[in-house]
């Protein structure tokens, strides 16, 4: 696994397609830019490795879920907002089979081999990275093979659930460009498939007792949504708006509410309660525990880290040299006044990558499983050891090891 630099003479160019092309509105965030000028190499023998252990994460990641519904009293423990919690519980025979479930593990190098800092089962991001920067980075560097497509594997998975969608709701935060930007990288791609794309926020689609689910914003019925707009806010929304049809198991939809049962930080505090054996998750994940378990004993918790219980994007995260003083204390702040909204999780060692110019990056790569199977590559690389929303897109290519990359 290594890092190569592309043409200094072909950086803007290929920044420039990036942008237009990949649908990378937002190059940059704040003073910093996003967009790589690396290219992530993986050799085949760790990518089967990867895709291996996804395949055995997810298959977990499903039984996680079907316990928490079947055990609903446990369901109270994650910290979920009330009204959320309140609809989680009613649901009764769901068949993960009628939807499409999109995940995506995050995995880190360190001194102990691969390990998984998360699951995003809710609203996983990083879709038209995983499916158009590889490909436009290959033009570039002229190694290496794409031997996915997320955005190909979304369609057809949405297609082998219900082969009569004609018309498909892209649910997300309306007023943000980077949002709008995944949307409509999906939308197109499912437009050039045959299918209709309407973009909407969540109070646009209205579920009425017949079970049609109907779109006021374009007067149309809609047969399948893909929700990229985070569950807990929609308890945000006008107290008039009812979102209860979300949680209905009557449309296609990606990704169903159910999948927040395994997004949570707090599961692993359960596993033991689960009665499952969940020995990938179990080997894999940092060892987790409650901030009460974490304050009755510090001095044998000195490595942990503290994690907001519904935090995304790498926010929240209390690794000191990383962020600062002034975050550290506001943190540590929050975690003293509302203790049930974070955890306690031991720091695993980020073993960074060197490149040949000497520079030195952390990694974070997301794999990708749809309906518990590996589905696409998205890395994100930093000069820190937490990888947040300043992170850089970083293309991700496979290589034989006897190839001349």
């Amino acid at each position: 696994m290594k890092l190569i630099k592309i043409d200094e003479k072909l950086y803007n160019d290929y920044k420039t397609d990036v942008i237009f092309n990949a649908y990378k509105w937002d190059p940059q965030v704040e003073d910093s830019n996003t967009v790589s000028e690396y290219v992530l190499l993986i050799d085949e023998k760790t990518y089967d490795e990867i895709n291996y252990l996804v395949k055995a994460l997810s298959l977990e990641t499903r039984e996680i879920e079907k316990a928490f519904l079947d055990n609903k009293k446990l369901i109270n423990k994650l910290n979920l907002p009330r009204k959320i919690t309140k609809y989680l519980k009613k649901i009764d025979d769901y068949n993960f089979g009628d939807n499409v479930n999109l995940n995506r593990y995050d995995f880190h190098p360190t001194t102990k081999g691969w390990m998984i800092s998360e699951v995003n089962s809710d609203v996983p991001g990083g879709l038209a990275e995983s499916s158009l920067l590889p490909l436009i980075a290959k033009k570039y560097v002229k190694i290496g093979d794409v031997p996915y497509n997320l955005g190909k594997s979304l369609y057809e998975s949405f297609m082998a659930v219900n082969k009569n969608i004609k018309n498909i709701s892209f649910v997300h935060a309306t007023s943000y460009s980077d949002d709008r930007q995944v949307m409509q990288f999906l939308g197109d791609y499912f437009d050039s498939m045959g299918l209709k794309s309407f973009y909407n926020a969540p109070e646009h689609l209205v579920f009425n007792e017949n079970k049609i689910v109907f779109n006021v914003l374009e007067e149309e019925n809609i047969d399948a949504i893909f929700r990229f707009f985070p569950l807990e806010w929609l308890d945000n929304l006008s107290k008039k708006y009812n979102y209860s049809g979300y949680f209905s198991n009557s449309i296609t939809s990606c990704n169903h509410p159910v999948n927040i049962l395994s997004q949570s930080k707090n599961v692993p505090l359960y596993f033991d309660k689960l009665n499952l054996e969940l020995k990938t998750w179990k080997k894999m994940l940092p060892n987790t525990i409650s901030i009460k378990e974490f304050n009755n004993n510090k001095d044998k918790y000195s490595n942990y880290i503290f994690k907001p219980v519904l935090g995304r994007v790498g926010e929240g995260i209390s690794i000191k040299e990383a962020i600062t003083d002034k975050e550290y204390k506001t943190i540590k702040k929050a975690v003293k006044k509302y203790p049930k909204d974070w955890i306690a999780q031991e720091r695993f060692e980020s073993v960074p990558l060197k490149t040949a110019d000497n520079e030195i990056f952390h990694l974070c790569l997301g794999v990708f499983s749809i309906n518990d199977n590996s589905s696409g590559l998205y890395a994100r690389i930093s000069k820190s050891p937490r990888i947040d929303n300043k992170a850089i897109d970083i293309p991700v290519l496979i290589y034989k090891e006897d190839s001349n990359g």
